[in-house]
């Protein structure tokens, strides 16, 4: 019907702006996550501060970072049946403040230990804040706009990445390491009233059956596994009793907790998703990519401090063309991935990051730093076109119901993948650096005096000194090239067109489906969308940017 009596045509839903009230919403949201993205980026400029401080090795004192990634895969499952027990809004301002109040402890710290410690607790409440608040987003704005939603939220979390080591350059030289920690505090007590305002109270109700046995086994055996590894270089190796037994003992309960995960209904990680070639194929990519991108994350700000004699703030700076490189590519990426070639897009983005980072093993005393940025700007586009591509693979064959349950475990396996990458870097550079002092005549043991050995050092020796440590910290970055290029293996069974239809896969027996389409409390309560939950560069959680 035409002309000027025709009723008017409502616009798809699609095109309608966002209304206020979900806008708020995201923006309280996007404040609390944004303090877990930059607390993961923002420590590690301070690594070397922190061993020098402390007087620790860098085997100890890269448990800052290791310690919160194991606490983050530790209670990222268990989120799905928090937020069913104790109701969504509730679970997000705990989280909050449970992260704000580690945030302030760790400023408090005295020693490596305590900080390790409050580190812990600052990442099980930092683990729950991103799942929580993408449920909340997703219940807020509905199925028609979640898609909008979240790539608002999307555009401040592909900041972290870069805000995240400028900041805590600035913070470790002008002012103190602890206020990398503090400054997430006032960040907090902003995002708490207003949540407590704003966000809808929504009433629990418990369904879901905590799987106490799958805590138990699955926890102790990554922590058992990683400290072991951690312990190999301060203990003489794998044929040392500290490194050894604590890694068989891990391996141990992960294995009883896999085949415990087969036999239950309702286990803490559905492994049965696994059968699936292309969620098994972006499993090995994410845990491989994961451990080369978290553990070079380490290596980078170390290098520019410890070697080139950088200070934290420039070492930041330096950094930053990674995550630069990332914010430009995800979103043509994701572009790619809607049109059905996601296995394509990371065939690509692989050699990218491996071809950035192999211009670190070739690092000499006076590598061009025009050269270095490049090299990371580059590796930027490649994380850009892995990470994300390699999930939204994975979920194309997969039903709506099963995506909760995927993004689960495929965030728990890459923050896995960066706590052992993180602990294997440490250690190989130790090892590195340990032979590098007495190699330069300094008569001292690298490594075994700390971090603090190193600055020590006259400058007379530092001078000398150099080509050698720069050929110790070539000699680590083969580590991440190498995992880079054993994740192609994998990364050749993704799908390289979008499937007929995705396989079926039921939401299980009295699950219920909630807002936006996928069981209302499942493992991570995550929205079915490729880009909610993705953990971006530097091992932030990033929006859908692609849409």
């Amino acid at each position: 019907m035409s002309g000027p009596d025709a009723a008017p045509t409502a616009p798809p839903p699609d095109a309608e702006p966002l209304p206020r009230h979900v806008l708020v919403v995201a923006g309280v949201v996007v404040l609390g996550a944004f303090m877990t993205i930059l607390d993961t980026t923002i420590v590690n400029v301070a690594i070397n501060d922190l061993g020098r401080d402390f007087d620790v090795s860098l085997s100890t004192i890269q448990w800052v970072s290791t310690a919160y990634l194991l606490a983050l895969a530790t209670v990222i499952p268990l989120t799905g049946w928090a937020a069913d027990r104790f109701g969504t809004k509730r679970l997000w301002m705990s989280s909050v403040a449970l992260f704000v109040l580690g945030s302030a402890l760790c400023g408090l710290a005295w020693d490596a230990h305590s900080l390790i410690a409050f580190r812990v607790l600052q990442g099980i409440g930092g683990g729950m804040v991103m799942p929580a608040g993408m449920t909340v987003l997703a219940q807020t704005a509905g199925p028609a706009r979640v898609g909008r939603v979240m790539s608002v939220v999307g555009v401040p979390m592909l900041l972290g990445p870069i805000l995240g080591p400028v900041l805590g350059g600035w913070l470790v030289d002008d002012v103190s390491w602890r206020w990398i920690f503090y400054v997430n505090v006032p960040i907090g007590m902003v995002a708490l009233p207003l949540a407590w305002r704003i966000l809808e109270a929504d009433v629990p109700r418990p369904h879901m059956r905590l799987d106490v046995l799958g805590v138990l086994l699955l926890s102790p055996g990554l922590a058992l596994f990683v400290y072991g590894l951690a312990e190999t270089s301060a203990s003489g190796g794998l044929g040392a009793l500290r490194a050894w037994l604590p890694m068989t003992a891990g391996i141990a309960l992960v294995v009883l907790f896999v085949l415990h995960a087969l036999r239950s209904d309702h286990p803490l990680l559905d492994l049965r998703l696994f059968k699936q070639r292309a969620f098994a194929a972006a499993a090995g990519v994410t845990f491989l990519f994961g451990t080369a991108m978290f553990g070079a994350m380490l290596l980078f700000p170390l290098y520019y401090q410890v070697v080139r004699g950088e200070s934290a703030l420039d070492a930041g700076l330096l950094m930053a063309p990674q995550g630069l490189g990332a914010a430009m590519m995800m979103p043509i990426s994701g572009r790619i991935v809607d049109r059905g070639a996601a296995g394509r897009v990371v065939l690509c983005g692989l050699p990218l990051v491996a071809l950035g980072y192999f211009s670190y093993t070739q690092l000499g005393a006076d590598t061009s730093y025009v050269l270095l940025a490049l090299s990371l700007w580059v590796a930027g586009l490649g994380v850009g076109a892995t990470m994300m591509p390699a999930m939204a693979a994975a979920y194309q064959t997969l039903s709506h119901a099963a995506v909760p349950r995927a993004t689960t475990t495929l965030n728990i396996i890459v923050r896995v993948g960066g706590s052992i990458g993180t602990a294997l870097f440490a250690v190989v550079l130790q090892h590195q650096i340990r032979g590098a002092l007495p190699a330069a005549g300094t008569g001292a043991a690298g490594g075994e005096s700390g971090l603090g050995a190193l600055s020590a050092i006259p400058d007379a020796v530092r001078d000398r000194l150099t080509p050698a440590l720069s050929d110790a910290f070539a000699h680590t970055f083969w580590w991440p090239v190498a995992f880079l290029l054993v994740a192609l293996i994998p990364a050749l069974l993704l799908p390289r067109r979008r499937p007929a239809a995705p396989v079926p896969s039921g939401a299980g027996p009295g699950e219920p489906v909630g807002a936006a389409g996928v069981p209302a409390g499942g493992d991570g309560a995550r929205p079915p969308a490729s880009g909610p939950g993705v953990p971006a560069p530097g091992g932030s959680t990033a929006g859908a940017g692609r849409r």
